[in-house]
């Protein structure tokens, strides 16, 4: 499973992450159809050295022509001026094997769970975290998002 190679690489590597976007919110009950797999690190340039490698590992590669040193260096230049919000890999065999690191957002502060996804614990940022996230994006299918988990906070308020 394509979402076990990338965590083991991260974990194999020492790398702290956690899932976010669409992934993160099927693993906390809100199914949304998604393809890639959404990262979040600690935004330094070692853990992005070591995820540019790990992913490099398991047949990814950087869609732009950037390094792991730009990312970090460029980063606001990027988020402000040029519209990036994320450092995109693909494996240009197997197109659907796509991961984002978000450039937005830093792990460290955000909360982590750890969620049994068939008996592994993969590391997901926390519901109200993603809400968080989801506001400041504000793009449309944020908007669905947004709504959608709010109404499982609630449901979970009111258990």
């Amino acid at each position: 499973m394509f979402l076990f190679e990338v965590t083991d690489a991260l974990e194999a590597a020492k790398i702290r992450y956690a899932i976010v976007g669409g992934y993160a919110l099927a693993f906390h009950g809100i199914v949304r159809a998604t393809m890639d797999i959404d990262l979040i690190l600690s935004l330094n340039l070692q853990q992005f050295e070591k995820a540019e490698k790990a992913l490099l590992s398991i047949n990814l590669k950087s869609r732009l022509p950037i390094r792991a040193q730009d990312v970090i260096k460029m980063r606001k230049e990027y988020i402000e001026n040029r519209n990036l919000t994320s450092w995109s890999f693909v494996d240009y065999q197997d197109p659907t094997r796509q991961v984002d690191i978000l450039i937005t957002d830093d792990v460290t502060n955000m909360t982590v769970q750890k969620i049994t996804i068939k008996q592994r614990k993969i590391a997901v940022v926390s519901l109200e975290d993603l809400l968080q996230m989801k506001v400041k994006a504000g793009r449309p299918q944020d908007l669905i998002d947004i709504n959608n988990i709010k109404k499982m906070l609630h449901e979970k308020k009111t258990e």
